[in-house]
Parts: structure tokens; C-alpha cells; sequence
């Protein structure tokens, strides 16, 4: 034991060398490289992509589809405000999220099966959930200012 414990006494109490052609690392340059570095790039963003969560398409039956449409025209007709709820999807994985827009509908293309609002927003008849006539947009405001 006793020649393990002075096995570096020799060299314990030299001074710590300093290169003269390499000048010294600040500390945040030291720490760099200790720290990880990616394997992997990109894993961590599709580790993040894949925990993300995503709302599945509702398919309307088709007595709901017939009220939710009869509901659009008279909000056409009226020139109502109306608050739209709809699905977009999702760019990067299946699925998507329930957006809920409010304006005036200025058109409705049958052929293409679009609505279009007043802000130039375009929206798919087929990912509309629910629309909000101006009677109600009003109770949900003074609901919410309560």
C-alpha cells in the first residue's frame, strides 16, 4: 500500500504545464467537448413530430351533413357573421386540429364544395363541424366576457 500512495510523488507538486504554441481553451470551449453530440440528426425532432398530438377527421352522418348545409346557406343568404368551426390537416402527419373561423360566407362553389369567407379564407364543406349563426355568436360572446 505504502508504494501505491507515493507512486506519483514525484510529479504531485510540479506546476501545471502551459503550451507555448497552443494558447488555452476558455472554459466554454472545454465544456464543448464534453458535451453530447447528435448521432442521430433529426432524432430529436422526430422524436418530438411523433409525440405531437393530432385530432382525427370527423365524418358527419348524413341527417347532420343536411342541417349543417341548410345552416350555411341561410348564413349565405343573410350575410351573417357566423363563427365556422372546420378540420385542417395536418402537413406532416395524419390527421390534424379543429380551427374555428369567424367572418361572412361572400361564396358557396357547390362544384368544388367550398365556402368562401370574407377574408378570403376557403374552406372545404366536408371538414365544417359546426356553424355558428349570429344569435349564437353573440351568447357565446356575452358568455365568455362573463
Amino acid at each position: 500500500m505504502s508504494d501505491r500512495s507515493h507512486r506519483y510523488d514525484d510529479i504531485i507538486d510540479l506546476p501545471h504545464h502551459v503550451s507555448a504554441n497552443h494558447p488555452q481553451m476558455s472554459r466554454e470551449q472545454r465544456a464543448a467537448q464534453f458535451s453530447p453530440f447528435a448521432a442521430l440528426s433529426g432524432y430529436g425532432e422526430a422524436v418530438g413530430e411523433t409525440a405531437r398530438f393530432t385530432e382525427r377527421r370527423l365524418e358527419l352522418d348524413e341527417n347532420m351533413r343536411a342541417e349543417l348545409d341548410m345552416r350555411i346557406r341561410d348564413a349565405f343568404e343573410q350575410c351573417s357573421r357566423v363563427s365556422i368551426v372546420h378540420f385542417v390537416a395536418d402537413r406532416h402527419k395524419e390527421g390534424g386540429s379543429y380551427m374555428t373561423s369567424v367572418g361572412v360566407i361572400v361564396k358557396i362553389d357547390e362544384h368544388e364544395g367550398i365556402v368562401a369567407l370574407d377574408d378570403g379564407q376557403r374552406l372545404d364543406v366536408l371538414d365544417i363541424v359546426e356553424i355558428s349563426l349570429p344569435e349564437q355568436v353573440a351568447e357565446s360572446d356575452n358568455q365568455t366576457n362573463v
